[in-house]
């Protein structure tokens, strides 16, 4: 999370709200978007010197607008350029799966057929998230950073499409069998 945060306001300052909204519009896969886990990163980011806060009151309200520091741009920086690493599947939903045999048949079409329904409005979102890249203008200096934001949400796309497709053959075969 504070390596997502740091990313953000690389790209422009932004209050705690301003966060959790981004992050909720297709970044949500990579980490939680609970104001929680993102008032938590905020608390040791500003313990670390990555990032500032500047106050300002806008319409009555008063806000905080978080902005990145020299010290976070270097973080971020060492941050990046490190090797991917694989993850491999990690998924706690799979236990259900792996232990479904022990819940009614009944049970087990409603919850694999709600569980599509969810992929099916993520992928909705990143879909729609995709096809805004389409038409989005920016400067040549900013082609790179634009072109992996959208690589990423493809990604996600892509691997919602994989799971619906996988979840509803799963679906379909155990309609068809006897269980």
């Amino acid at each position: 999370m504070d390596h997502m945060i740091l990313g953000l306001l690389l790209l422009s300052s932004r209050t705690i709200y301003q966060l959790r909204e981004r992050i909720d519009k297709g970044l949500n896969m990579m980490y939680s978007s609970s104001m929680g886990s993102i008032q938590a990163a905020i608390k040791k980011l500003l313990t670390c010197g990555y990032i500032q806060y500047e106050e300002a009151v806008e319409h009555g309200k008063y806000k905080k607008i978080y902005s990145i520091t020299e010290r976070g741009k270097q973080s971020f920086t060492e941050w990046i350029t490190t090797p991917l690493n694989a993850q491999g599947i990690k998924n706690p939903e799979l236990a259900k799966l792996y232990f479904m045999g022990f819940s009614a048949k009944e049970t087990r079409e409603a919850r694999l057929q709600e569980y599509i329904s969810q992929l099916k409005t993520q992928y909705d979102v990143l879909n729609a998230i995709c096809k805004e890249a389409e038409d989005v203008i920016v400067p040549d200096e900013n082609k790179d950073i634009l072109y992996y934001q959208f690589a990423a949400a493809r990604y996600g796309k892509d691997f919602m499409k994989f799971n619906m497709e996988w979840h509803q053959k799963l679906l379909e075969e155990i309609r068809g069998k006897k269980l």
